[in-house]
Formats: structure tokens, sequence, C-alpha cells
């Protein structure tokens, strides 16, 4: 399966995520509580697909995200988040995110976006890699 970086800020949400990717046969390579440190460990990991939460220190996620596919723009990145607004996957889209996942999530959503993400699905419609909303 895939080798995944795992970024929130919260201990509980990382140790949730590694569980359910580590379950579903995913090799988690790193960790990282804040935007800066994500960045540095994509560099020196390349891992195959990255989650990512938007509310990070230091850097959002959303910045996190623009500035490694600025760098790697084959990198495979979900958005992980409790701010699910039009506005933000929008923008997570715009930049090239391969999906987003609306906390608090079931198992099988994150496995199936990542699933997604890694074979490289990137349709417009609503579904595992993006949450449909009212707003779509």
């Amino acid at each position: 399966m895939a080798k995944v970086l795992i970024a929130d800020d919260a201990d509980f949400m990382r140790m949730v995520l590694r569980r359910i990717l580590e379950d579903g046969g995913h090799e988690v390579v790193g960790e990282a509580d804040n935007g800066r440190d994500v960045i540095a460990l994509y560099t020196m990991l390349h891992p195959d697909l990255v989650t990512l939460d938007i509310t990070m220190p230091f850097l959002s996620g959303l910045e996190a995200a623009r500035r490694i596919l600025e760098e790697h723009p084959d990198a495979r990145i979900v958005m992980v988040s409790a701010m699910g607004t039009r506005e933000s996957v929008n923008k997570a889209r715009a930049l090239g995110v391969k999906g987003f996942i609306v906390k608090p999530f079931r198992e099988e959503q994150v496995l199936s976006a990542l699933r997604q993400a890694q074979e490289g699905e990137e349709d417009d419609a609503p579904g595992p890699a993006f949450p449909e909303t009212p707003f779509r």
C-alpha cells in the first residue's frame, strides 16, 4: 500500500489517523504537528500520500499544500479538516489537492479518499475524495 505522512496539530487525531491507515495496510512514514514541519518532512521522506489538517501552527495546511505542490507537483495530498466550508474545499481543489475529508469521519471515508487520491482519480463528482456539500 502507500507510504503516508500525517500532519495535524492534534496528537489524538494523528493517533486515530495512524491506526486507520496502518489497519488499512498503509505505512505511516512520518508525522508533523505544524505546517512548517510537514514541508520539511515531505522533502525528506517523499511519501506517496500526505494528510493535512487546515488549521495548524506556523503555516496553515492550505499554505503547506501550496508550498509542497509548488516544489513537488506530483504530490498527492488529502486535506482532513473540520473546516469543510465551500471556501476551504474550493481553495484546496484550486491548489491541486486530491481530496478533502471532513471531521468527524469514518474509517472507510479515510481509506476510500486516500485510495482515490493514490489512484489519481480527479473527477468533479462528490464522493470519497471531496465531500458532497450543499454548496456544490
